[in-house]
């Protein structure tokens, strides 16, 4: 399936959670916040979404000094 994350369409396997996603990525999940659908997903919330074909995603971090977002 095709999932357009941060603005740039990627070919991903699904059927996939949004959890398996943050996990696949390698991103730290205490340091980001997800929207799935223009919709923040609490990260409680995130093993429940499952993400479908042309699915939006935003990831956000928030660490100092700026970069791409931090592995844990």
């Amino acid at each position: 399936m095709i999932l357009r994350i941060n603005g740039k369409e990627e070919p991903v396997e699904g059927p996939l959670s949004l959890a398996a996603l943050v996990k696949a990525r390698q991103l730290c999940p205490e340091k980001i916040v997800v929207e799935h659908n223009l919709r923040i997903v609490s990260r409680g919330d995130w093993p429940q979404v499952t993400l479908g074909d042309k699915d939006t995603i935003e990831i956000v971090s928030f660490v100092g000094g700026g970069g791409p977002w931090k592995t844990c």
